[in-house]
């Protein structure tokens, strides 16, 4: 059994993982070493990779929009920020933006959303059923009262690329990666001592970062801590269209499920009600919700998807809180060097560079000098409240 040392140990290196292990890098006021122990570096069962790879400023949090703001900006300068000998890495990004739809019952929610985004800059346009029909002739507006669309910064990317990227630039910055499994953390009066590693070895450390997706909960008992993060498996189905559709964005059915283009085809899914989405480690596609739900809402909402040809699916988990779905982020109030970057529930790709960027400001200053994710924090699990975001996908 060997025992080292590292300022900062980063439990999980996935896309925020190793975002939080590249902004700490590149950090001029850190200076300090960074652990990330990764038990998979083949990703097989992380979220990351298994995502849609969605970018989207339209939340009704204003942290949230924020948080996707950054990110638009972030991937816009990925090439420059995450190049490496000179290669600069191509993400693949499709500003398509994000379409939400919305009934007469929803109208009003939609409106508030709309004035937080655009309150905070976001380029979302405002659009009546008309000019829903204008915009988008394949749509079918009946029982539509409102839309809000993505007009820039919005899109999709490929998620490996962005995770590699983040991991390769880092690395290439100092940060070591080590593929092994947290099995304790040690923790003594001051707060985390150390952490203990499958393969017998030992890290002691100045700051613990659980960045372990679907596997934070786990990881959080080892220290001690109750956190309400799990795995919840989402399934993504592709499919193939007779007529292709002009400039689809990532149309969101007041129904919850959404589609976009992918290549030739189309992906789609749909969160499950939260009485039928238990939690479980067992990723495998759930063909029930394509029949049943999905392809009859997009089929009503997008006529040429009357006649369409299954092509395949992949399931793959969210790092799911089962409080309010909004991310832990921030320091635990009674153990001030262990923090926390994990329960996206489904956006941590985009979340990843703000997570990131945050940890890193936690860690360096001392608090947040960019994004004040104070109601993030991990004391809101504590006392049960929940912080609920209104535009879930």
């Amino acid at each position: 059994m060997a025992t080292q040392r590292a300022d900062v140990v980063i439990i999980g290196g996935g896309a925020v993982g190793s975002a939080a292990a590249y902004f700490l890098a590149a950090e001029a006021g850190f200076g300090g070493s960074v652990a990330v122990v990764e038990r998979d570096p083949t990703y097989a069962r992380a979220s990351t990779p298994l995502s849609a790879g969605g970018i989207r400023q339209q939340f009704s949090i204003l942290e949230n929009v924020e948080i996707g703001l950054f990110a638009r900006d972030f991937v816009a300068r990925a090439g420059e920020l995450l190049a490496v000998d000179g290669e600069a890495p191509d993400l693949g990004f499709v500003e398509g933006g994000y379409l939400f739809l919305s009934t007469p019952e929803g109208r009003a929610v939609l409106a508030e959303n709309h004035a937080v985004q655009t309150g905070a800059g976001a380029a979302i346009a405002w659009l009546e059923p008309d000019a829903l029909t204008t915009r988008f002739p394949w749509l079918n507006a009946e029982g539509l009262a409102a839309g809000s669309f993505g007009e820039r910064g919005e899109g999709w990317l490929d998620p490996s690329t962005l995770l590699q990227s983040f991991k390769r630039k880092a690395r290439s910055l100092g940060a070591e990666y080590r593929t092994d499994e947290v099995v304790a953390i040690e923790r003594g009066a001051a707060g985390v001592e150390a952490v203990r590693l499958a393969s017998g070895d030992r890290i002691e450390c100045g700051t613990v970062l659980i960045a372990a997706g679907a596997n934070s909960g786990a990881v959080a008992g080892l220290a001690g801590v109750a956190l309400p993060v799990g795995p919840r498996i989402r399934t993504v189905y592709q499919f193939d269209c007779r007529e292709p559709l002009p400039r689809l964005p990532l149309t969101i059915d007041p129904s919850g499920a959404w589609v976009r283009p992918e290549g030739a085809g189309y992906i789609c899914g749909i969160s499950p009600p939260e009485e039928d989405d238990p939690e479980s480690w067992a990723i495998e596609v759930d063909w029930r919700w394509f029949e049943d739900t999905v392809w009859p809402a997009l089929a009503q909402r997008i006529p040429a998807f009357e006649a369409i040809k299954l092509t395949g699916a992949w399931a793959g988990p969210y790092d799911y809180n089962a409080l309010d779905q909004n991310a832990v982020i921030g320091r635990h109030p009674e153990i001030p060097n262990l923090l926390f970057a994990t329960g996206f529930s489904g956006h941590g790709l985009q979340q990843a560079p703000a997570a990131g960027r945050a940890v890193t400001e936690l860690v360096v200053h001392g608090g947040y000098r960019s994004i004040d994710l104070t109601r993030f924090g991990i004391e809101r699990i504590i006392e049960g409240r929940p912080l609920k975001e209104k535009n879930v996908v």
